[in-house]
This record gives structure tokens, C-alpha cells and sequence, in this order.
């Protein structure tokens, strides 16, 4: 039995793209432009890029804020 894609295929393009660029060493990030290292860095590089080119791709997992703990009773 077949099982859904939860990713298309033009991502895991998207995604080798950046990994290759990541190899060679010219994949850049942001706004900074540093050079990036990281391997699960190339893959965020590559899936927001497939992103915004209207791929399959499922949406970001937003984290959610803590709030502040309160202090200690005050006395």
C-alpha cells in the first residue's frame, strides 16, 4: 500500500541543491551571508526555499512562547 508524500519532489531537489552547495562550500545564509556548515542548516536553507517556490512542503512547526515563571513568593 502506498503511502502520501509529505514532501514533493521538487523540495528533495530544493533540499540536494543546498546540501551540494553546502559541499563545495558556496551555500551562504541569511541576511549575513556566512557560509554554512551545518547539515540540518542546508536542509532548513533547502526546505524554505521550496517553501516560498510554492513546493510541498508542510508548515514550520511555530514554537510556542513560555511564559516567564514569576519570582519567588514575595514575603
Amino acid at each position: 500500500m502506498a503511502t502520501k508524500r509529505k514532501y514533493g519532489k521538487k523540495a528533495s531537489k530544493k533540499v540536494k541543491k543546498a546540501m551540494h552547495e553546502r559541499k563545495s562550500g558556496t551555500l551562504r545564509s541569511g541576511r549575513s551571508g556566512k557560509k554554512v556548515k551545518s547539515r540540518k542548516q542546508a536542509i532548513a536553507i533547502g526546505l524554505s526555499e521550496a517553501r516560498r517556490s510554492g513546493a510541498k512542503v508542510p508548515k514550520k512547526k511555530s514554537s510556542k512562547k513560555k511564559s516567564s515563571k514569576k519570582s519567588a513568593k514575595k514575603k
